[in-house]
């Protein structure tokens, strides 16, 4: 079953054309990954996903239905959750505390009730605990757990990161550029964390990435966009070999970049 399509979907900045009636889809329990040089539309991909970006045309679906009539801050509510290639956190706040904002999208108490601690408001922050404590023992960040994250090494902030967007328990998690960054060390346990996500937590992967390593690692799919368009499509060995991607890649300095 398809969880996301996207369908012919075209988006265009003033005389660019960023993204070029592009069409795919992610089955649940797939790990799908977008590849290309730079400004091939990777990006914009994720931004019209989580709804910053209209698409001149086309459509998007999350379950069968359309979300293109959605704001921003109603996406995660679906149960879709991302990170960003520059890290989004509360610099002076606690990992603990950058956890539990992940999540408020299951908050289900009323104003009243909270200012009361009513016996509903009790059991969902005890749930809500319980939930950031099982991630935090997941991505082994518990010697991190009170430290404020201005403190904490880049490497840890970026697992920080990854950790919220599973503290909203999603359906499908779109990670933007999870190596990014990383040592190589850091990015193969990134890999490692990929497939414990994909396999023990059974949460759909849609990602953008440049490291081919990590990509072939992980992906069962791999879709490479150059200049906003569809080049190939396949395993990431298939998409590799492609003649149009070899080009593209060449044309770029044989890598694709951060941007896109």
């Amino acid at each position: 079953m398809s969880l996301l399509v996207l369908e012919q979907v075209t988006v265009r900045f003033g005389g660019l054309v960023a993204v070029n009636d592009v069409s795919f889809h992610v089955g649940e329990g797939e790990v799908f990954a977008l590849v290309g040089p730079n400004g091939a539309g990777k990006s914009t991909v994720f931004n019209l996903i989580s709804r910053f970006y209209d698409p001149a045309h086309g459509d998007i679906r999350f379950r069968e239905k359309s979300i293109l009539g959605l704001r921003p801050d109603q996406v995660p509510a679906l149960g879709i959750a991302r990170t960003f290639q520059n890290i989004e956190l509360f610099e002076q706040s606690t990992v603990l505390q950058n956890l539990l904002v992940g999540r408020h999208r299951h908050r289900r108490s009323s104003l009243v009730s909270e200012l009361f601690f009513a016996p509903q408001v009790r059991s969902e922050e005890r749930r809500h605990r319980q939930v950031v404590e099982e991630v935090i023992d997941f991505l082994e960040l518990q010697a991190y757990r009170d430290k404020t994250i201005a403190g904490l090494a880049y490497g840890v902030r970026k697992v920080v990161e990854l950790a919220r967007a599973l503290a909203t328990e999603p359906r499908i998690l779109l990670l933007d550029e999870p190596a990014s960054g990383l040592s190589l060390e850091e990015t193969q346990d990134m890999i490692f964390w990929i497939e414990d996500i994909k396999k023990q937590m059974g949460i759909t992967v849609l990602m953008v990435e440049h490291d081919m390593n990590l990509v072939a690692s992980v992906s069962d799919r791999v879709l490479a966009l150059a200049d906003g368009k569809e080049l190939a499509i396949g395993s990431a060995q298939d998409v590799q070999s492609h003649p149009a991607v070899i080009e593209a890649y060449l044309g770029s300095g044989g890598r694709a970049g951060h941007d896109g």
